[in-house]
């Protein structure tokens, strides 16, 4: 009787373990199935967006450089509602052309994606800095991203009315809008930080006008509003403690010639002030003359440390003296292709470069060639020509 127990009990055991098996078996073969669906409708949406073909067509009708605009912004062109119609009426009323039109939307395709209520809030807070529709246009044309690349017209409106509160004039805003438009996608706050951090900086040097101070750093500077306290404070404190400044002299400094540098990164003014000094050590100048020749010119600073050389280098292989040169650092602004040209060509004038003023190496392209036809009108009634 036991053994027949016994038997029954394993054959419930392996029946039962046979039934479980093939119920965990088809679990696993259901689970898959709905794994490899679920996978198949995960791949068709990680795929890539169709092209807009409609967009496409309206935009090679209007000249647009799509290949251009494809590199530049592609995912643009996978957005189903875009507004490149309404872009062309609006700027063709405010007098720009089609193919000005085209080439906005070519470099900057973002463009298409502002409402035309959107356009015409922009064209309105902008028309309060910029005198003319036309202006507009022009600068669209040299930088379409200065207008198109934010769409908050709320923040722009802020940092109108905030940076006119502050004492900048309309020809001050009109040079930002142009020349750093990103000052005015700042949020508000940070636009006032780094005012109010100028204006503590100024009463810090002892001076008593801390809005002339503001107006005049961010009118010499107008990147400075894009760049952060730190780095700005941290750039005044190594000039003044390179240069040996007393707070006088460094008020001087920051809010005229030395006012285009404050933007510079860190590193990159201590590396480019270090190999000016080291090349000119080597040329045999001394440590007074370097600083007199740097605070003359703080531009120099821009100069990494090969181009420096090679301009020093360019003027020494003509026989200019480095005492010449650290007298006149503007020369250093002109590129060395245009010190080259100029050189040769006031040598055929008969203009000896080496005891004479070598200033008009850097002198506007206008003033040089006045003075280089003085110089070969001289020449020629030498030669007796």
């Amino acid at each position: 009787m036991a053994p027949r127990n016994l038997l029954y009990m394993r054959s419930n055991f392996l029946f039962g373990s046979r039934c479980w098996m093939i119920r965990f078996s088809a679990e696993i073969l259901f689970k898959s199935v709905s794994f490899r669906l679920f996978s198949m409708k995960c791949d068709n949406a990680d795929s890539e967006p169709l092209e807009n073909e409609e967009l496409l067509n309206n935009l090679l009708t209007m000249g647009v450089d799509v290949d251009m605009a494809k590199k530049r912004q592609p995912g643009v062109f996978n957005r189903r509602g875009t507004n490149e119609q309404n872009l062309k009426t609006f700027l063709l009323s405010k007098g720009a052309s089609k193919e000005v039109i085209a080439s906005i939307i070519s470099r900057y395709p973002r463009a298409m994606t502002r409402t035309p209520e959107s356009l015409s809030y922009r064209w309105d807070l902008w028309r309060r800095i910029v005198t003319s529709d036309l202006e507009i246009v022009a600068i669209l044309e040299r930088s379409p991203e200065s207008f198109f690349r934010s769409s908050n017209n709320l923040n722009l409106e802020k940092n109108i009315e905030f940076l006119y509160s502050v004492g900048l004039t309309h020809k001050c805003l009109c040079r930002l809008l142009t020349s750093a438009p990103r000052t005015f996608s700042n949020s508000l706050e940070l636009n006032k930080q780094m005012v109010e951090f100028l204006r503590e900086v100024c009463l810090s040097l002892g001076h008593n006008d801390p809005t002339g101070f503001v107006r005049k750093i961010i009118f010499k500077n107008p990147f400075i509003l894009i760049q952060s306290t730190k780095r700005v404070k941290t750039n005044i404190e190594f000039l003044q403690s390179a240069f040996n400044l007393n707070n006088e002299q460094l008020l001087a400094l920051i809010h005229g010639p030395g006012a285009k540098i404050l933007d510079l990164s860190n590193d990159c003014m201590r590396r480019n002030y270090t190999n000016i000094k080291e090349r000119l050590l080597s040329l045999g100048c001394t440590t007074e003359e370097i600083r007199k020749f740097v605070l003359s010119c703080p531009d120099v600073i821009f100069l990494g440390e090969k181009k420096f050389s090679d301009k020093i280098d360019c003027l020494i292989e003509e026989k200019i003296s480095i005492s010449q040169i650290i007298e006149n650092p503007r020369i250093l602004d002109s590129s060395i292709s245009t010190l080259k040209s100029r050189i040769k060509e006031l040598v055929n004038a008969g203009y000896n470069l080496s005891t004479s003023n070598i200033s008009l190496l850097s002198w506007s392209q206008k003033r040089y060639n006045a003075k280089l036809k003085k110089l070969n009108t001289r020449q020629n009634v030498v030669l007796g020509n």
